[in-house]
């Protein structure tokens, strides 16, 4: 054989075997990332293929029919450090990490292994074999928390009612294998979200399936009340037999205010309405087509109150509605009025709630929350005579249990196979760097939003609102989904028990009837940065400040990121530079001189510190917005002098 041919096939031989070498090492290394879960949504990257040895994909929302693993980073080693995708349960491994050791990954489980469900609170039977149909389910009750971190080690999801306690230490127990936490009911109080949401896992609650439960109870509750069932009763065991006593109202014809127009407020309505009652609501999201449909006016607080005979609260308890009903709501109301509570305790003010029922403003109030549960045993509410009670039983009939059982286990079912979760309620984490550029724009959106329906009056309900974007950079080059579940944040959390995060942002304001749109403006500014302004608008609505209403007719407020913190820049059609910390008053005053130290005075008389002040004109001498911003909320005597000043025509106090 000649010299020459021998090297050749030496040659073809050595390629060979480096070829099945390489080969080798690839499905080694593919080995160390076996999907945990499987998913339905596709994970697509950005970068090119070397880019991708060094950084996370980048997560998708479009659907696919194919199905795509789904990993998790097995490495917790920073969690402050890790790279989460868009959505809480879609994760991606780090390439850079994929040499990890088998014990590891043994902890994790493999493709073809079943997730362990752990239910540590009772659940109704039908729920319970919802999850077995996909995973191996162990029932431990009445666990300590020491008993439970012990276990939670090797479970893939956990299902609790309002009992155990899901704190951070569970979480670390959890050494990232915990997946899912579902909370069988909708107060999610006992989970800890911030630990949830560093450690990756996902929570979500059943909001829905126990609505009719109490939108029964509470006409339950309204029908007691008015024809006095709980004292007659009691009385009559007691051997007494007091019918003159114990003479009712009729609810035909009456007046029922339904504060509060979401699921179960409608429900109210619609039994109400059969009743023979005239109803009305308050709800600033509610559309007012869905609640003609049932035969129901939208009315402000004010008019609902004053006007009401009976009134059934279905709020959520938020800052903005804690103590809502005081002394001065007690005080607008027509005597002899009679309310319903099946909502949250904390929404009355329940020392004034006793005041109100000595002195007859309130004749009767039917009660199933309370502030502190359970009450003490000798609450002066509980016991006075004109009061009906009950220990929380809104949610109690066998139908709704069972209701919940089976959506906290499609929900827990759904976010194991990588679902998006329409009840998920905790934020989803972005990657680092993303997060990292869209911060201070965040913060900016969310307090857009807060200000903005801050600024609706009325009850006609917020139906349409317009993000407009201001850039440098072209469309593809800005992802606003973040920056659009923030505003929605921001319009919608303020008076709801709703939480906003990206993945329910579109889902929670379509449920709502609100329409989010987005307008991206290209200009001429600096490409390094995201973003110019933002502006929100909010159209066919009623302001409480005209001022913030552009020439469109519709509330208008823009908003810049100045040295990194958030500004508003823009109010209806007046320029304002006002830093967006602490709380803002806004008013509408003739220019001229000594407005900004008369003001100030009214201020510093009530010990209100004044952080910052602004003003803008249309033109000299003309009308003119001032921008002030106080650490502390001013009392309502303050208020009152600031309304009084002649040269001012208008002005709001707003939350930040």
């Amino acid at each position: 054989m000649k010299p020459s041919l021998a090297r050749d096939q030496r040659n073809r031989k050595s390629r060979k075997k480096e070829k099945a070498k390489k080969k080798k090492e690839s499905m080694a290394s593919s080995a160390c990332t076996k999907p945990i879960f499987p998913s339905s949504f596709t994970l697509s990257s950005s970068s090119s293929s070397s880019e991708s040895k060094s950084k996370l994909s980048h997560v998708s929302f479009i659907k696919s029919t194919s199905t795509l693993p789904i990993y998790r980073k097995l490495s917790h080693a920073n969690l402050s450090k890790r790279s989460l995708a868009v959505n809480s349960v879609l994760k991606t491994v780090d390439p850079s990490e994929t040499s990890v050791k088998s014990s590891k990954s043994e902890n994790v489980g493999s493709l073809g292994e079943k997730p362990t469900i752990l239910v540590s609170e009772k659940l109704g039977e039908a729920g319970l074999e919802v999850l077995r149909s996909l995973g191996h389910v162990e029932c431990a009750y009445d666990l300590s928390q020491e008993e439970l971190c012990s276990k939670i080690s090797c479970c893939d999801a956990l299902i609790v009612r309002s009992g155990t306690k899901v704190t951070r230490e569970v979480f670390e127990a959890g050494k990232g294998r915990l997946k899912v936490v579902g909370r069988a009911g909708v107060g999610i109080d006992n989970v800890d979200l911030q630990a949830a949401t560093e450690f990756g896992c996902l929570v979500v609650n059943a909001p829905t399936a126990n609505t009719i439960a109490a939108a029964e109870h509470g006409i339950a509750l309204l029908a007691a009340m008015a024809r006095n069932i709980a004292q007659a009763d009691a009385s009559t065991k007691a051997g007494k037999w007091q019918r003159s006593k114990y003479v009712g109202v009729s609810m035909v014809g009456k007046t029922l205010a339904v504060m509060g127009f979401g699921k179960v407020g409608s429900e109210v309505a619609r039994r109400a309405k059969g009743l023979g009652m005239h109803v009305i609501a308050h709800d600033p999201y509610a559309p007012a087509d869905r609640a003609r449909a049932i035969g129901v006016d939208l009315v402000s607080f004010d008019q609902a109150i004053a006007t009401a005979d009976f009134i059934s609260l279905h709020m959520p308890l938020t800052p903005t509605t804690n103590k809502v009903f005081n002394d001065d709501s007690f005080a607008k109301m027509k005597k002899g009025v009679r309310i319903v509570n099946v909502a949250r305790g904390g929404v009355i003010d329940e020392d004034a709630l006793v005041r109100a029922l000595d002195s007859g403003i309130v004749a009767q109030a039917a009660l199933d929350v309370f502030t502190e549960e359970p009450p003490s045993k000798d609450s002066k509410l509980v016991q006075h005579e004109n009061v009906t009670v009950t220990p929380h039983l809104g949610a109690s009939t066998k139908e709704a249990q069972e209701g919940v059982a089976i959506e906290i286990a499609e929900a827990v079912l759904g976010a194991l196979k990588g679902e998006l979760s329409a009840t998920a309620v905790n934020a989803p984490m972005v990657a680092p760097e993303v997060l990292s550029e869209l911060a201070p724009y965040v913060v900016l959106a969310e307090k857009l939003g807060r200000l903005a329906v801050q600024l609706v009056s009325g009850g006609s309900g917020i139906k349409s609102v317009k993000v407009v974007y201001r850039s440098a950079r072209g469309p593809d080059d800005l992802d606003t989904r973040l920056l659009r579940a923030m505003v929605t944040k921001g319009i919608i959390e303020p008076i709801s028990n709703t939480i906003v995060n990206l993945v329910n942002a579109d889902f929670i304001a379509k449920q709502k009837g609100l329409r989010i749109s987005e307008e991206r403006v290209v200009v001429d500014s600096s490409p390094e940065l995201p973003l110019d302004s933002i502006q929100v608008q909010i159209s066919s609505v009623d302001s409480k400040f005209a001022s913030a209403v552009a020439e469109g007719g519709h509330i208008n407020i823009d908003g810049k990121v100045k040295f990194g913190e958030p500004h508003l820049t823009c109010v209806g059609s007046f320029d304002v530079d006002v830093s967006l910390e602490g709380n803002l008053i806004l008013c509408r005053q003739v220019d001229q001189p000594g407005m900004i130290g008369r003001v100030g005075n009214i201020l510093g008389e009530q010990n209100v510190n004044v952080s910052f002040m602004s003003v803008g004109r249309t033109s000299r001498r003309k009308k003119a917005i001032m921008a002030i911003g106080v650490d502390e909320e001013p009392n309502k005597q303050a208020l009152d002098n600031i309304g009084a000043v002649p040269a001012i025509e208008e002005f709001v106090f707003l939350k930040l």
